[in-house]
């Protein structure tokens, strides 16, 4: 079966790079007629360019107004994809401020409520699927990532109860796990960059050699990877698959939880 998504519109959030950006190109090669692309980075949407219609809008997924705003100017809606996220503050539990909490939280979890209803709002009466991304993090425990395994553990059971509630409308609610995959996310982690300093590596040869290490398929996935799962559980392809999680880590959920760098 062909996919196709010509005549269809979707949002996608976390749009400026990464998963979000590789999704939003996957959805333009498979003929969608239009997207919504939403990001902090005003920047990084500008550069994503694609063949087909396009709005962009800068906002904060954490801001319920943005998504008011979203909600009142999107006259229809097919598919959402609610993949914006900010990285793990990477102290324990015990030395983690509010601040860090909140800030981890409000985006990665209160974001992911906010766009998602919206997106049930949208689309009531005409069905369509929606996917939101979550993490390995939030399904095995891993040190320092408290605030972010939480909110995408919490994520995973926001999406189980929204799938049931939505299944008699023709709505599909799913998640996808990625475990490593190589996008700037990783950038803004301290342990990271510690890593590519004190190695005296570029960031590629820390990437391979990590990946290496902690994955049982020895490297990191790339963000194409990825959408390649989001735009199945979007497609028809999944038609009666909802409430699902499509563990997409490499195999890194069934080894040991400490990294090594």
């Amino acid at each position: 079966m062909r996919i196709d998504f010509t005549g269809r519109y979707a949002l996608v959030t976390g749009a400026a790079s990464g998963i979000g950006r590789a999704t939003a190109r996957w959805l333009a090669d498979a003929g969608i007629t239009g997207l919504v692309l939403v990001d902090t980075d005003a920047d990084g949407l500008s550069a994503v360019e694609l063949a087909c219609e396009v709005r962009r809008v800068v906002g904060d997924v954490g801001d319920p107004e943005l998504w008011e705003r979203i909600e009142a100017e999107t006259p229809r809606l097919d598919h959402a994809v609610l993949n914006a996220g900010v990285p793990p503050s990477g102290v324990p539990v015990a030395d983690m401020s509010a601040e860090q909490w909140r800030r981890v939280l409000g985006t990665n979890l209160d974001g992911v409520f906010y766009g998602l209803r919206c997106a049930l709002r949208l689309l009531r009466g005409a069905g369509g699927s929606i996917v939101l991304t979550s993490s390995v993090a939030g399904i095995r425990p891993m040190e320092s990532t408290a605030d972010y395994g939480t909110a995408k553990a919490g994520l995973g059971h926001l999406a189980k109860v929204a799938a049931l509630e939505n299944a008699a409308a023709d709505i599909r609610v799913n998640v996808v796990v990625p475990g490593s995959v190589d996008t700037g996310i990783w950038d803004a982690q301290e342990v990271f960059r510690q890593a590519v300093a004190d190695s005296g590596e570029d960031r590629a040869a820390v990437v391979a050699r990590v990946g290496a290490l902690n994955t049982p398929r020895g490297r990191w996935a790339r963000p194409e990877e990825m959408a390649d799962c989001i735009g199945f559980l979007l497609s028809d392809l999944a038609a009666n698959v909802t409430g699902a999680h499509l563990v997409s880590d490499g195999g890194i959920s069934l080894v040991s939880a400490r990294s090594r760098w």
